[in-house]
């Protein structure tokens, strides 16, 4: 939900100034809002895990666990009050990024930043010193306010202070804290569950408000950025800014562009009735369906309850726990490539050949814990097959994370023209965490009820969205949004949807 306006360089300009020392450490304080979202990504199935947690939250889930003989590996960590845990932050995080939308655009992004770092950092507390179960969700919904407004204010905080040509790079930057944060999650957990007592769970949701406090501390001192502080109406002030981030003083051009785009998106009052309007039919589908296509990759499953899910399939405690840190590690590093691709061989690429792999590692996957497992749950992995098994998450891992992981939150957010692009920015973010409330909440009862065709389902949604990107996406890389229309226009399906003055007008704007 863009909290203001992003702004591109019209097409055949080049402002003078680059990337500075300044903006790499403010977005490297921003970028902390990534690694809280991250790191509660990571930890929750990692706790979840733990058996002095089980045993104290969750005592049915507990019993059926150690139930000797219970035969259905499959089914035992089913429990809706379990996943609850999980997807509550979700639910919440989708309600306060409309909240965080109004804050980030009359306050400010640093604003946002510090409401969601210091109530993060209240949940947090309250996660690690919880004595009962209402005390635990409670703590998670007020993580999910943090990640709400963290989430609607650094990626726009990251856009608006980068200059143009390194803006896509920044912003898969954010995704990189996110797997970082996801990580280090894993590599805690990993250490606190070998803490005698029984009490390592409690530091591993305590640790949350380490992230927390850096950002919460780190946004007093960043500055806010000249798009915000146009919108504001300060211009001189805007203008130095500008100035400084740019580390030059010949900022005249840019500001102008700046200032303009500034106003007119000013003047859009109905940005979500002007989205419905058939010439943005592009934009809204893509909004819709790519967050929702994400989801329904399956990747938070990873994510989420990587350590259950390799307890599940017969890994030990720490197996499973140093499985998850692995599959971490390669998140991390394959977000790498995509960092260094995506402007180079495009959008379309990344996810095609990311499609491809996750379904062939998903067949896989579904096919081998089918042959040990079967439809009763009843079976083991050798460690040969385990780590064959291993290797084969880790390979849909990697897809994801250098294709739909960075690119379902780049390519929705530089499709839309001003006028919709806080309302398509808006759907982007509700769409993604409406269904990652739902795949957090049904995964552990889908496991029970669909067992290994649970990986078949999701590689069939794999095969109809790399279908739907084949057909339906145009390549977006080297185009300014200005004249993103003209690609909308020439595809074989969306040019339709087009009127031809849309594109004429565009054009006389520009010359």
């Amino acid at each position: 939900m863009a909290g203001g306006a992003f702004v591109d360089a019209p097409s055949g300009k080049s402002y003078e100034g680059s990337i500075t020392a300044f903006v790499i450490f403010t977005c490297a304080v921003a970028a902390m809002g990534g690694l809280i979202f991250g790191y509660d990504i990571g930890i929750s199935g990692g706790v979840t895990s733990m058996e002095p947690f089980l045993r104290k939250f969750f005592p049915s889930v507990y019993k059926k666990m150690k139930k000797a003989g219970s035969g259905n590996e499959y089914c035992k960590f089913d429990s809706q009050l379990l996943t609850l845990f999980t997807s509550s932050l979700y639910i919440a995080a989708l309600v306060a990024s409309f909240f965080a939308s109004i804050v980030t655009r009359r306050f400010g992004r640093k604003m946002s930043m510090f409401i969601g770092g210091l109530v993060f950092l209240f949940g947090s507390i309250l996660n690690g010193a919880a004595v009962n179960i209402e005390m635990l969700i409670i703590g998670r919904l007020l993580l999910g306010v943090g990640v709400g407004f963290g989430n609607q204010a650094v990626p726009v905080y990251l856009s608006e202070m980068a200059p143009a040509k390194f803006r896509g790079a920044l912003n898969i930057g954010f995704q990189m804290a996110v797997t970082i944060g996801i990580l280090v999650a894993n590599l805690i957990n990993y250490g606190t569950a070998r803490i005698k007592g029984g009490w390592g769970w409690r530091l591993s949701l305590g640790l949350a408000a380490v992230p927390a406090i850096l950002m919460t501390i780190g946004s007093l001192f960043l500055p806010d950025t000249p798009n915000s502080i146009l919108e504001r109406g300060h211009t001189e002030k805007a203008k130095q800014m500008l100035r400084k981030i740019r580390g030059t003083d010949n900022v005249g051009e840019e500001f102008q562009d700046l200032f303009d785009a500034t106003e007119a998106a000013k003047k859009v009052e109905h940005p979500w009735k002007n989205i419905v309007q058939p010439r943005y039919r592009p934009q809204l589908v893509i909004s819709v369906l790519i967050p929702f296509f994400q989801q329904l990759t399956g990747i938070n499953v990873i994510n989420f309850y990587a350590p259950v899910l390799f307890k599940t399939l017969g890994f030990g405690d720490n197996a499973s726990l140093m499985s998850a840190v692995i599959t971490g590690t390669i998140n991390v590093l394959a977000t790498f490539v995509s960092i260094f691709t995506v402007d180079k061989f495009g959008r379309r690429i990344l996810f095609l050949e990311g499609g491809i792999q996750m379904i062939i590692s998903q067949v896989a996957i579904g096919a081998m814990i089918g042959i040990y497992f079967g439809v009763d749950g009843d079976g083991n992995l050798s460690k040969v097959q385990a780590d064959i098994l291993l290797f084969l998450i880790c390979t849909y891992v990697a897809a994801f994370a250098w294709s739909w992981g960075p690119l379902g939150w780049l390519v929705p957010s530089e499709i839309c023209p001003l006028e919709i692009r806080s309302a398509g920015q808006a759907i982007n973010v509700s769409v993604n965490m409406l269904f990652t409330f739902v795949i957090a909440q049904l995964f552990l009862t889908m496991l029970c009820h669909m067992k290994f065709g649970l990986f078949f389902f999701f590689a069939g949604f794999v095969i109809i969205m790399t279908i739907f990107i084949s057909f339906f996406l145009p390549e977006t890389k080297n185009v300014n949004i200005e004249e993103m229309i003209r690609v909308w226009k020439a595809h074989w399906f969306w040019g339709k949807y087009i009127p031809d003055d849309a594109v004429i007008g565009k054009h006389e704007r520009s010359n």
